[in-house]
């Protein structure tokens, strides 16, 4: 879902602004895209649904229900797990009680921080009250599966306070935690706002430190650490995120969605009006089609968590730690003891 209500300065993630009349389109063809999907919806087993972003709570839940309906007619299957981003700011519990009759039984909050002057820094829209109220709001409305993301290292930010918005999650009670290590990329805005203000990343070791003791809390609240960066109360890890790392089948429809299907691997191209018109056209979007070496699909299973949390990046045939990564080193080694 590429459509975001503002652009934040960090990201990275294949989005643009929200467009009314352009939104109806894509809508219309990622359903088309699903429905023209080649697998005859016997051969298929899906047993889990995740609207990524962009920022998927911008579309309305009837929309949302009529991609639900296009995936449940090529075999998604009764009890699955659907998950749907969303921003604190976009909801209310009306919408969410929407979105939940709609199919919706797993939210996951982009929060990123529970301090205001944290969430400026990362041109978030949202406040730290807001944050708690969404989680709250998805309580009233009946959601029992609330997954919450975090970022830690930020520019200016020291131990004491990223540990602040940890205890923060613990306290509104979320069921599943994504901890992230920013990454600042040189090109976009976030990189030119630190050289401005004079923002500083604490040393390597500190991010270390955030890390471990992050892990050391929620350990002691009750939390399973389940991958790298991601830790959950009993019985809720993400079954979408485990599918990627156990080498199994998933395809993504949508501008720059990846799949892999019985060892082939493709993606979709990246600007959403392109999308939309090839599949307006009643043709494929996707690119880069290939056929997956064995030696691939190993490696694949291995690193897929690494490459997922932002630990290691691809690049053309080769993987290397990212500068967050190298904090992590040991643990991307143990793989092969």
């Amino acid at each position: 879902m590429p459509f975001c209500g503002s652009i934040c300065n960090y990201c990275n993630f294949n989005r643009g602004l929200f467009d009314e009349a352009l939104k109806s389109r894509f809508v219309d063809a990622v359903r088309r895209e699903i429905r023209d999907f080649s697998p005859e919806p016997s051969a298929l087993s899906p047993v889990t649904l995740y609207f990524g972003g962009g920022t998927p709570s911008l579309l309305t839940p009837a929309e949302i229900g009529s991609i639900i309906d296009e995936s449940r007619a090529i075999g998604l299957a009764a009890g699955s797990e659907i998950t749907l981003e969303a921003n604190p700011e976009t909801v209310s519990v009306s919408l969410l009680e929407q979105f939940r009759a709609a199919g919706v039984n797993r939210l996951s909050f982009g929060i990123q921080s529970f301090l205001d002057e944290e969430l400026k820094r990362l041109g978030r829209q949202h406040s730290a009250q807001r944050g708690m109220d969404a989680v709250e709001m998805a309580r009233s409305a009946g959601f029992d599966n609330v997954s919450i993301d975090l970022m830690m290292w930020l520019p200016g930010q020291d131990v004491a306070q990223w540990l602040a918005s940890v205890d923060t999650a613990i306290g509104v009670n979320a069921d599943h935690l994504s901890l992230y290590i920013l990454e600042v990329y040189p090109h976009l805005p976030l990189k030119q706002e630190i050289d401005r203000h004079g923002w500083a990343q604490l040393p390597d070791d500190a991010a270390a430190e955030m890390y471990e003791s992050a892990m050391a809390r929620l350990d002691a609240a009750g939390y399973e650490q389940y991958e790298i960066s991601n830790v959950c109360r009993a019985g809720r890890e993400s079954r979408h995120n485990i599918k990627y790392w156990a080498d199994g089948n998933w395809w993504g429809f949508g501008p720059g969605a990846h799949s892999t299907w019985d060892g082939v691997r493709w993606r979709n191209m990246a600007s959403t009006e392109d999308y939309t018109k090839k599949i307006e056209e009643g043709q494929s979007a996707s690119v880069d089609r290939r056929v997956l070496t064995n030696d691939e699909r190993f490696g694949d299973a291995l690193f897929a968590p690494f490459l997922d949390a932002g630990i290691l990046l691809r690049q053309d045939t080769y993987l290397r730690l990212t500068r967050p990564g190298m904090l992590l080193a040991n643990e991307v080694m143990s793989v092969f003891v």
